[in-house]
């Protein structure tokens, strides 16, 4: 059986507030992006009695081999939604870990589609639901790659069709750890998206709001917030935020031409950054 190809598309949070916490997890509101930076994903059914999982390419180092992926596979089996099959995935990897663009979550995701798809498995919405919580919080979002916006109560609401972004990302040598950012939230946001339209994902209206993790790994890391006033400065006609919990940020323009012109000057001072021009999908 030749391998299937699947691309893994990077998420990126436009907006993110965080209004509250239950149980241990913190609950999120936040409108969330694809962009054309992504990952590859080979992936194909095998007569073994192990599935077998690697990954390979520049950000491919220090993934654990407990990730998204085998726990997606485990969880499938442990509920016998997934029982005569077995596979061998290979995932090149093009986006960087602890960047806040969700790539292991999109890989779980993407496969997740892919098993649908093909009719390997065929969860209830209900076990879907069930097993993108398991696997990571913002796994559901990566079952529709659209503009999509996520509720503080986890209603979502997907937009296609939207005006697109180029975005300029910058990564540093380092990234930051979900867990200990969100551990530095000491108060909440009241909620801001109960009432849900398009108008949303306008330029103009995104460009107001913030993310609120970004004080937190900010003052944590006094680099990202160098890189941040930087690309502030470098055009007062984009907006500049922080992607999920860090750290990467992000710089987004209405011009590809602004956004390359940005990228030059931006190298020109910081030589050993990770950065990477992309257009939202």
């Amino acid at each position: 059986m030749n391998y299937s190809s699947i691309k893994s598309y990077a998420k990126i949070n436009l907006a993110l507030n965080v209004t509250g916490k239950t149980s241990g997890l913190h609950q999120i509101e936040s409108i969330v992006g694809f962009i054309s930076l992504h990952d590859i994903i080979f992936i194909k059914k095998i007569q073994s009695k192990k599935h077998i999982i690697s990954f390979y390419g520049k950000y491919s180092k220090n993934i654990n081999k407990k990730n998204t992926i085998s726990k997606l596979l485990k969880i499938l089996e442990k509920e016998k939604i997934l029982t005569d099959h077995r596979f061998e995935i290979k995932v090149k990897k093009y986006i960087p870990s602890k960047s806040g663009l969700g790539g292991g979550s999109m890989n779980a995701a993407n496969i997740l589609k892919y098993l649908i798809k093909k009719k390997f498995i065929k969860p209830s919405k209900s076990q879907l639901i069930s097993i993108c919580k398991l696997i990571g919080s913002d796994v559901a979002l990566g079952l529709n790659s659209t503009f999509t916006v996520l509720k503080s109560n986890n209603h979502i609401k997907e937009f296609k069709n939207c005006k697109k972004f180029y975005v300029l990302i910058v990564k540093p040598s380092f990234g930051c750890s979900t867990k200990e950012i969100y551990s530095g939230v000491k108060k909440f946001s009241k909620p801001k998206f109960s009432k849900i339209s398009k108008k949303m994902i306008s330029f103009d209206y995104l460009r107001k709001l913030d993310n609120s993790l970004e004080v937190i790994s900010l003052s944590k890391f006094p680099k990202l917030k160098n890189i941040k006033y930087f690309l502030e400065k470098s055009s007062n006609k984009s907006f500049v935020r922080m992607t999920g919990s860090g750290s990467a940020i992000v710089a987004y323009f209405k011009s590809k031409k602004l956004c390359d012109y940005v990228k030059k000057k931006f190298i020109r001072k910081y030589k050993n950054y990770w950065c990477k021009v992309a257009k939202t999908i």
